[in-house]
């Protein structure tokens, strides 16, 4: 049973006898409070996809939520709808646009060690990795004696995010981006 302070966004639990997936937490600390901070996450239902915002101090126990992970690839999209198919038993899981909105813009045909988190028989959402490796479509050209260290510049990818990567990379280079911070990490 982790703390609300300890729990991460993507995070599985059980709350008023339902089983949520929770979106995104804000922190405050609201003044006048004797040390206490309060975790305002915003939920949704597994099952029926309703949205919950909640507040908890954190302090307060929540309850994990029973849920697996498969290991998966995106496979192809069927209008509203992305499949990704199973790693081992090809099982397709269906996750609707919506769910997995702020994970697309992360995923191709050529993303690894992406991750389907499935409760109670249920394909909630996707995972992400970290770090993954995209190639740049279109930023403005290369400079001739730019460092890595220097200034930056804004780079489309190939799935639509625009990060900002240093002078030296140019159009066709393939980089690695933090999927957290939405962050040039490296060249691929």
């Amino acid at each position: 049973m982790p703390k609300a302070s300890d729990v991460k966004k993507n995070a599985a639990i059980e709350h008023n006898g339902r089983v949520v997936l929770i979106k995104d937490i804000e922190r405050s600390v609201p003044q006048g409070r004797a040390g206490g901070s309060l975790y305002r996450m915003r939920m949704y239902d597994v099952v029926t996809g309703a949205k919950i915002d909640e507040t908890f101090k954190d302090s307060d126990m929540l309850n994990a939520a029973d849920f697996s992970r498969r290991n998966v690839m995106f496979s192809y999209t069927d209008g509203n709808e992305y499949v990704f198919m199973d790693n081992e038993d090809y099982t397709p899981y269906h996750l609707n646009k919506e769910t997995i909105e702020e994970q697309l813009q992360f995923i191709n045909e050529e993303t690894q060690g992406l991750q389907v988190l499935i409760i109670a028989d249920v394909a909630a959402t996707v995972e992400v990795p970290m770090t993954v490796e995209l190639e740049i479509t279109e930023t403005a050209p290369a400079l001739k004696g730019g460092s890595a260290t220097a200034r930056t510049k804004p780079a489309t990818l190939t799935t639509g995010v625009v990060v900002q990567v240093p002078e030296h990379i140019s159009t066709g280079d393939r980089i690695k981006i933090n999927t957290e911070e939405l962050k040039f990490v490296s060249r691929a």
